[in-house]
């Protein structure tokens, strides 16, 4: 399995293996709706085409330059970056050239000058190369993550890890195989998003009952929810194969119109994936599923 450059919250790599024996052999177009970290996109070989769409205009804008440009390059735009903000490099100079161990972490070095980048990359006009310093604030901020407030401004504060050995690793295992599939990138409502018979649908949208990042400021809607399941029962009438990840139960609360409405279709269990995301809970009981047309 290949595992996405980004840590992105809600990435379905750890379960892949028990969402993908669900997919058929083969498609005519694959379209990844809620598309994230790529790595669903990225594990499915058997299309002929493939649609990779996300609301997060920045994060498409990101995909579209790894796509774009060799993992080489980026890893030296990448480094000339660091240099600038003066930002560590444990790669090349380990942890001890800091003063610093990986269990500390690197926060407090790194605290000023990740500032001054965030700073720049929120002042930043020049379009063309704002995915580059996303990817730079990324790989710097904490737990990697992406998010933007209501100005568009990236507010993540710094984190423990800079651009490490594991990074730069996912950084060439995904842009290669990346660039091999080479998807149609989108950036629309999914909505917008139109099927044919003989396609294939993903959808792995932000769960009405989580409080996960991207779902926090109420960003998903009981109105797109209702709508999303429309949408996925107008796609099965016109021959167009679907799969759905969503939550039926979620630290006690209950949705039941996706229960009801999931009741049709095939519904599989998945073993839990929130211990490895934003919304980890101990309380309550979580039920993950994957519903399918198939």
């Amino acid at each position: 399995m290949i595992n996405s450059f980004l840590n992105y919250t809600g990435s379905k790599y750890r379960i892949l293996d028990q969402i993908l024996p669900a997919f058929p052999d083969k498609c005519r177009t694959f379209i990844d709706l809620f598309g994230g970290s790529g790595v669903v996109t990225i594990n499915y070989p058997h299309a002929q085409n493939y649609v990779f769409n996300d609301i997060n205009k920045p994060l498409i804008d990101l995909f579209e330059y790894i796509q774009t440009n060799s993992p080489n390059n980026v890893e030296l735009e990448i480094d000339s970056i660091i240099r600038e903000f003066e930002l560590t490099n444990t790669f090349k100079m380990g942890y001890t050239f800091y003063g610093a161990s990986s269990k500390e972490g690197l926060a407090n070095i790194n605290r000023i000058g990740y500032s001054r980048l965030r700073n720049y990359y929120n002042s930043l006009i020049d379009t063309s190369q704002k995915p580059l310093y996303l990817y730079a604030l990324i790989l710097f901020a904490f737990n990697n993550q992406i998010r933007f407030n209501s100005h568009g401004d990236f507010n993540v504060p710094v984190g423990k890890r800079d651009f490490n050995k594991n990074m730069r690793t996912k950084l060439q295992n995904f842009s290669k195989a990346w660039q091999k599939i080479s998807p149609q990138l989108k950036s629309e409502d999914f909505r917008n998003i139109k099927p044919s018979s003989g396609d294939l649908i993903y959808a792995d949208p932000p769960y009405l009952i989580t409080t996960a990042a991207y779902n926090e400021n109420g960003g998903w809607t009981d109105k797109d929810d209702l709508e999303l399941m429309q949408y996925l029962d107008k796609a099965n009438q016109s021959g167009v194969a679907f799969i759905l990840s969503n939550v039926f139960e979620h630290k006690g609360k209950r949705n039941q119109r996706l229960i009801d409405w999931a009741s049709q279709y095939r519904v599989t269990d998945l073993s839990n994936s929130f211990n490895n995301s934003n919304y980890h809970t101990n309380r309550g009981k979580s039920r993950e599923v994957m519903v399918t047309n198939q």
